[in-house]
């Protein structure tokens, strides 16, 4: 029987559609397989609530269930610029929340046709002014827009957060640490041809390293192979574990730096797991 360790999903898409007719199984799967804490990410106004409920709702099963609240630059075109507004009240009504830990996600996408560059900058550079104002991390999303985003928070105050996904070269891992952030990795790793990504992985500071799955995105490179119907936080562990072994470190030094590793790029998250609040907090 392997050892059981704890483990964290720094980036979990609970409230997606392909989650909506399983999720009871899919969170009963997560809790067996040991994820302890795991983050979901909120991606548009209409999603806000939602997230707030599913973390408080599926607090017994992962303790550590929390949740972050912004506008993705893939759902700019759904938004109105009176959601910026509408997401600094809701940041200060979710402030009172300890499963409330961030802003996220939000970001710049370059890689998809169809998106206005000019809109989502205004989009992120606002909800940056609010990571600021409430001094909030954030959590990234970060596609062929490495500097442009690196440009952005150095002409800002935030307080760190998670550079969601992370594919960009060293030297730009490099300044997204010295700013505070942590870099995350999970399923894309798996794949023998992301060769960048597993140098970059075994290459960089392990306190800069957390895990994800980014479900029900970016599945693990076994997944079809094995007859896996969809990617799910259940499979954190075995994602982990082969972020592990690219490093080739023991399962448990790995577990240990990386769960410490989130807590520290959210301190809202740290505060939760360590207090002495019941896990079933009530919404």
């Amino acid at each position: 029987m392997s050892e059981a360790l704890d483990w964290v999903d720094t980036h979990c898409h609970l409230d997606a559609p392909e989650f909506q007719d399983t999720l009871v199984q899919v969170v009963a799967r997560a809790k067996s397989s040991d994820v302890k804490a795991l983050l979901l990410p909120a991606v548009q106004i209409s999603d806000w609530e939602q997230a707030k409920k599913l973390a408080h709702q599926y607090s017994p099963q992962i303790p550590g269930l929390v949740y972050t609240l912004g506008i993705h630059p893939l759902y700019i075109n759904q938004a109105q610029e009176s959601d910026i507004e509408t997401l600094k009240t809701q940041i200060q009504v979710s402030l009172g929340d300890p499963r409330f830990v961030g802003i996220g996600e939000i970001g710049l996408d370059y890689f998809v046709e169809g998106l206005d560059p000019k809109r989502q900058e205004y989009y992120f550079h606002e909800q940056l002014d609010l990571a600021e104002e409430f001094r909030l991390p954030v959590i990234l999303h970060v596609r062929r827009s490495q500097d442009a985003i690196l440009k952005a928070l150095r002409k800002r105050k935030v307080p760190g957060g998670i550079a969601h996904a992370f594919n960009g070269s060293h030297q730009q891992a490099k300044q997204f640490i010295e700013l505070g952030f942590k870099l995350g990795f999970g399923g894309a790793a798996t794949y023998d041809r992301a060769l960048q990504i597993r140098r970059l992985l075994a290459e960089i500071p392990l306190e800069s390293i957390v895990t994800e799955t980014d479900a029900p995105d970016i599945p693990p490179a076994w997944l079809k192979e094995e007859g896996g119907l969809m990617n799910e936080p259940a499979l954190l562990p075995r994602i982990a574990r082969q972020l592990a072994d690219i490093r080739q470190m023991n399962y448990r030094e790995f577990s240990n730096a990386v769960w410490q590793n989130a807590m520290q790029a959210l301190p809202r998250w740290s505060s939760l797991m360590t207090s002495n609040l019941n896990p079933t907090l009530a919404s």
